[in-house]
């Protein structure tokens, strides 16, 4: 499965996956389709990049004048500090440069900047960027790279999977607008889901049909299935775009359905052959599926974390997460290691412990049953946005 597929990337830090051209203008589009002059005089920073590669570098660089860019600031990792090192070659870019030395390319990262001229009415591209070795190897942590972001505007980039958490708590850190590649399960990160819930992070446009395609040089390890031959692109179906940057399509309404018969709630009334069940550790429904949303339920709701990329904050309130701790404090149940250890027994037969006060916990025929991870939501009353409804 492609998901299983990022897992592994991530723990044998296989992080070489180059994002499409194509994928990069889609997501920039929505943000100046909502404002056209977002990135007007700002200056972007592109780290944990490799520009001679990078289509981020070449996208920004080609739309330097068009978006008014102030300036563009771009770095790489030192070939040394890359886990699949073998596969880099320089690029004749790189090496017909009076400034090459096969040396330094080993073990230092490179800077990148194109900034507009005031005086120069030359077309900016991708043939101006200037470079030069950085003095150390490029990693965002250092001290090096802090110093350029302290002098950017607003960071946008695909950084590697193996360092995600680092990545965003120190993007988080820095206070900056940014456009970055993830995880979708990166939403469940006690660094993220808080900003989520205070709508102060939220999901990009997002990826064609919610798959994306990456170019990489590692192709041995995706011969299973999700390494396709024919286009050299590897695909994962879980990846997304996290942003504090707003754009339209957060603030479209998600389409609605109406319960059955218009009549108080009851978990005998079905949604694609399921029922809505009652949480036994939360005051809150199971809906399994983000179209399964009711439209006339005025209590919390559990819903799939896939339901952030249609959240409106003018539709939606997030409470929180069905989660171990209880830390948004909604949990009106705890149980017991005896009740963990018997719903264990009674769903396989055996002996163990089921640990239910990890997720939403519901009871069918019988069986206490844990749910996939769950954010917890509630209509916003006033103000609401029209919802289209239809019948279940």
């Amino acid at each position: 499965m492609a998901n299983t597929h990022l897992s592994n990337a991530k723990t044998a830090k296989n992080d070489e996956f180059y994002t499409q051209y194509v994928d990069i203008e889609k997501e920039i589009n929505s943000y100046l389709d909502y404002n056209p002059n977002v990135f007007k005089d700002k200056t972007i920073l592109l780290p944990c990049d490799d520009p001679e590669w990078s289509n981020f570098t070449r996208y920004f660089a080609q739309n330097f004048q068009t978006f008014g860019l102030k300036k563009l600031i771009s770095t790489s990792y030192a070939v040394e500090s890359k886990k699949n090192k073998l596969h880099y070659k320089p690029t004749i870019f790189e090496t017909q440069s009076h400034k090459f030395d096969a040396n330094k390319t080993r073990i230092k990262g490179k800077l990148f900047i194109l900034e507009n001229k005031k005086n120069d009415n030359k077309k900016i591209d991708v043939r101006n960027l200037d470079w030069k070795y950085l003095e150390n190897d490029g990693d965002f942590r250092s001290k090096e790279i802090q110093s350029l972001c302290n002098e950017s505007d607003i960071i946008i980039t695909n950084p590697p999977f193996s360092l995600f958490r680092e990545f965003i708590t120190w993007i988080i850190k820095t206070n900056k607008k940014f456009i970055i590649i993830g995880n979708l399960n990166a939403i469940t990160y006690k660094e993220v889901f808080p900003l989520i819930k205070k709508n102060k992070l939220w999901l990009g446009n997002g990826f064609h049909s919610g798959s994306a395609y990456f170019t990489t040089p590692i192709k041995r390890q995706y011969a299973t299935g999700e390494y396709n031959n024919k286009s050299g692109l590897v695909k994962f179906g879980n990846c997304c775009w996290f942003t504090n940057l707003d754009h339209g399509r957060r603030h479209k309404p998600l389409s609605l359905m109406a319960l059955l018969d218009n009549v108080k709630f009851s978990k005998h009334k079905k949604v694609r052959g399921k029922s809505y069940f009652q949480y036994d550790n939360y005051e809150a429904i199971e809906v399994p599926f983000v179209d399964a949303i009711p439209s006339d339920y005025d209590g919390v709701m559990g819903v799939p974390i896939s339901f952030l990329h249609k959240y409106s904050p003018e539709q939606f309130e997030i409470l929180g997460m069905c989660e171990n701790l209880d830390l948004y404090k909604l949990k009106t149940k705890i149980y017991t290691s005896t009740e963990c250890r018997k719903a264990y027994f009674t769903k396989f037969n055996k002996k163990g412990i089921y640990d239910l006060n990890a997720s939403g916990v519901i009871i069918e025929n019988g069986r206490h049953e844990k749910v996939y991870q769950r954010i917890l939501i509630k209509h916003k009353r006033k103000g609401k946005c029209k919802q289209h409804s239809k019948i279940a």
